[in-house]
């Protein structure tokens, strides 16, 4: 049996700095995701989203296991994308306009379609999920970005956020894309002055 970490393969990604803003070079990865809009702390359907990806994920995890390839490897974090479609909104913390992708990586070359299909089946079979009919398997080729770990509540990030930018624009750099997080710590595990997530934006000349 092989085991593999891949926060650790991966490790400039999924662990960055507190202290610095860096710039990184993301390779395109295949992820579970569903798309919503609505703040995450109270919508209904985010929390479904989230359970439903970490369902379809367990499972993809066990069968990679069980297979002929016999490899084990621990589910990667949950990530999400953010945008709104008025920057003010984005900016302001106005969440209830808020649009997101909620999104796990899936091992490239362990995780096929068809193998998601069938844990998508397997799934339905054993829970109701309202959002399994929304999840879609495709690649995510994020490239050139910029990313810092922000310690601490999630209410508390746009100083992080504004290191950012200003990093970016004194580099000579301009933000394109979405604002993309991801989450190392379990909220409802974890006291929210420790938690950690990777805060990522896509850049270009």
């Amino acid at each position: 049996m092989v085991k593999i970490d891949f926060k650790k393969e991966y490790k400039d990604l999924y662990s960055s700095s507190s202290k610095e803003v860096v710039i990184v070079e993301v390779p395109a990865f295949n992820y579970l995701m569903i798309d919503g809009v609505g703040n995450p702390n109270t919508s209904q359907p985010y929390r479904e989203a989230v359970e439903t990806l970490f369902a379809v994920s367990y499972a993809l995890k066990f069968m990679v296991k069980k297979s002929g390839q016999a490899v084990d490897y621990g589910v990667l974090p949950l990530e999400g994308l953010w945008w709104a479609d008025s920057l003010a909104a984005f900016v302001e913390g106005d969440k209830d306009k808020w649009k997101w992708t909620a999104m796990i990586m899936q091992p490239k070359n362990l995780v096929t379609d068809l193998l998601v299909k069938e844990a998508v089946d397997q799934v339905q079979k054993k829970k109701n999920l309202p959002a399994l009919g929304k999840l879609r398997f495709e690649e995510f080729d994020e490239g050139l970005a910029v990313q810092i770990m922000h310690l601490g509540p999630f209410s508390e990030e746009k100083t992080t956020v504004e290191n950012m930018r200003v990093f970016i624009k004194r580099s000579g750099y301009v933000p394109v894309g979405k604002h993309h997080e991801i989450y190392l710590s379990d909220p409802r595990k974890v006291a929210p002055e420790r938690l950690k997530t990777v805060l990522r934006q896509p850049i270009k000349k």
